[in-house]
């Protein structure tokens, strides 16, 4: 019997649930490669956990805390839910602890310590743990309680999602970067159009596209509202787990003739740098309109675990360089890791930044939740590289934030104005 086609999701459910073969619709229990949470979500599935009458965790090395959203600690709240993670993991002996000097931002951290790796099941509970769909893995975001049953028993149950292949063909104008690309899909689709679906992306443009980028556009998913977003691995996906995976990777490729609810197709070339105005990622405008618009901005923030990768602190130090920061605006530069700080250093890139009057922070999530670093007063206006505009988001209910790239927030803060990187 002709095996049947799976996609690349479908493919990595089957492996894991232990079946020849699953679609779209299937409820399945699968095992857990890795089981994530943070200092907000943590403490709540340890409490979980507790509860299940476990006394260990299914596997020490595959149970991960990251203390990263309020870290260094904020305030006593804060610091009682560090010391929550920071007990546990010992207590439990997890073989990955991380605290302030070692930590950094989630999303960036586990791939860059080869955690995670190509084939993968990992559940975080956090949103935007779809960002290890970059390695060709399965990755989602999964609720405190969800997350503490399965530290204990190594396994979840999933509905499989349909899948949405996304094709970017193309090659990119300057100053357009995977974060215009997976703003101008969101715009284009909107929070909602892939909702509980698999985005895969593919095509040439995505093949020539570096891992930062990858991370980028697979981090972004969830504000399509798809359950996880995924790209193939390939010699690129290779070279990145070499000499730093600590599991086998496992490849996974979506058959020719696998099913897809919709197939969606960009010629890049016609995307300009995007930017999506307040209160939705959904709310994108091009650079062309932004400027006509000529909006004042209070801060600028460049960093998250959507870009607070080298190459975005390269792409702001290759804009700021010669350059001071507008002297109404106040410009933050979050890396997310301490390997990319110490990797900023070495090429120069920190330089760059201070002497433009940039203020550069420890890693932390900090100002992309509103939670410090960062936060916004009544009528301020931000330009930030993360990942959500909501209202309140980042401080006051009357503030404003609009998202775009490092490029674009560079230039801004130039500027004093939601800017291009062409207006300098």
């Amino acid at each position: 019997m002709p095996k049947k086609p799976m996609t690349i999701t479908e493919k990595i459910f089957a492996h894991h649930c232990n079946c020849d073969f699953v679609q779209a619709g299937d409820l399945i229990e699968a095992k857990i490669d890795i089981a994530l949470a943070n200092d907000i979500t943590g403490p709540i599935a340890i409490q979980e956990f507790k509860k299940t009458g476990f006394s260990s965790v299914f596997d020490k090395s595959r149970v991960v805390l990251v203390p990263d959203h309020f870290v260094p600690n904020k305030d006593i709240k804060s610091a009682l839910q560090a010391k929550t993670l920071r007990e546990f993991a010992n207590e439990q002996d997890l073989v990955h602890k991380f605290d302030v000097g070692t930590m950094g931002i989630e999303h960036a951290l586990l791939p860059e310590k080869g955690i995670v790796t190509a084939g993968d099941l990992v559940i975080g509970a956090d949103s935007h743990t779809c960002t290890y769909g970059a390695l060709g893995a399965f990755s989602t975001g999964v609720g405190s309680t969800d997350l503490g049953c399965a530290m204990a028993s190594g396994e979840t149950w999933f509905k499989v999602p349909s899948t949405i292949k996304v094709i970017f063909n193309g090659k990119l104008n300057k100053y357009v970067s995977a974060k215009d690309l997976i703003l101008h899909l969101i715009g284009d689709i909107g929070v909602d159009g892939a909702l509980y679906k698999a985005l895969e992306f593919c095509g040439s443009t995505i093949e020539e596209m570096d891992m930062d980028g990858r991370f980028t556009i697979c981090n972004m998913a969830i504000e399509a509202g798809a359950k996880n977003g995924i790209i193939e691995p390939d010699k690129n996906t290779l070279e990145y787990l070499k000499n730093r995976s600590l599991r086998e990777p496992l490849i996974f490729k979506s058959d020719e003739n696998a099913v897809y609810e919709r197939i969606i197709e960009y010629d890049v070339s016609k995307i300009e740098p995007t930017v999506a105005y307040p209160h939705l990622p959904e709310n994108t405008h091009t650079i062309s309109e932004a400027i006509k618009d000529n909006i004042k901005i209070n801060q600028v923030v460049i960093g998250s675990c959507t870009n607070g990768r080298l190459e975005d602190i390269k792409a702001a130090a290759e804009i700021l360089k010669g350059r001071k920061v507008h002297p109404d605006v106040r410009c933050i530069v979050f890396p997310a890791t301490q390997d990319i700080i110490l990797k900023s250093i070495e090429l120069g890139y920190y330089q760059t930044l201070i002497e433009a009057n940039v203020a550069i922070s420890t890693p932390t999530c900090g100002p992309c939740l509103g939670g410090h670093c960062g936060i916004l007063a009544d009528n301020e206006v931000c330009i930030s590289t993360t990942n959500r505009n909501f209202i309140g988001r980042m401080g006051h209910i009357d503030s404003k934030i609009y998202l775009a790239s490092p490029y674009v927030a560079a230039a801004s803060a130039v500027l004093g104005r939601i800017a291009s990187p062409e207006e300098l």
